[in-house]
C-alpha cells in the first residue's frame, strides 16, 4: 500500500503513539512509503530528527510552505523556525 501520496513535506503531523504521543510535528523528509524523518526543533531537534512510521502520525491538512520551500531548495532550517512555523500555524 503506497501512502506516500498522503503526506508531503513541511506537512504538520502529530505522533500517535511511542513515547512522543500527542506532540507535533514537521515532516523534513519521506524516507520511503512507511517512513519520514520529523522534527520539531524542540524535543528533536533537526540534527537528531526522529524516523517515524508514517502509520503512527495524524497528519494535518496544514503544511509550512516556507518550510516546504527551503528544503526543496536545500537551504538550511533552523530549529527555531521549526518551533516558529508550528507555534504560528497554531499547532504547539
Amino acid at each position: 500500500m503506497d501512502t506516500t501520496h498522503e503526506i508531503s513535506i513541511g506537512q504538520i503531523v502529530k505522533s500517535k503513539a511511542g513515547r512522543d504521543k500527542d506532540r507535533n510535528f514537521i515532516v523534513l523528509e519521506i524516507l520511503d512509503e512507511k517512513y519520514v524523518l520529523i522534527s520539531d526543533g524542540d524535543l528533536r531537534k533537526i540534527d537528531k530528527a526522529k524516523k517515524k512510521k508514517i502509520k503512527h502520525l495524524m497528519k494535518y491538512k496544514v503544511i509550512s510552505s516556507e518550510i516546504k520551500d527551503k528544503i526543496e531548495m536545500n537551504k538550511k532550517i533552523s530549529n527555531l523556525l521549526l518551533r516558529r512555523e508550528l507555534e504560528k500555524l497554531g499547532q504547539k
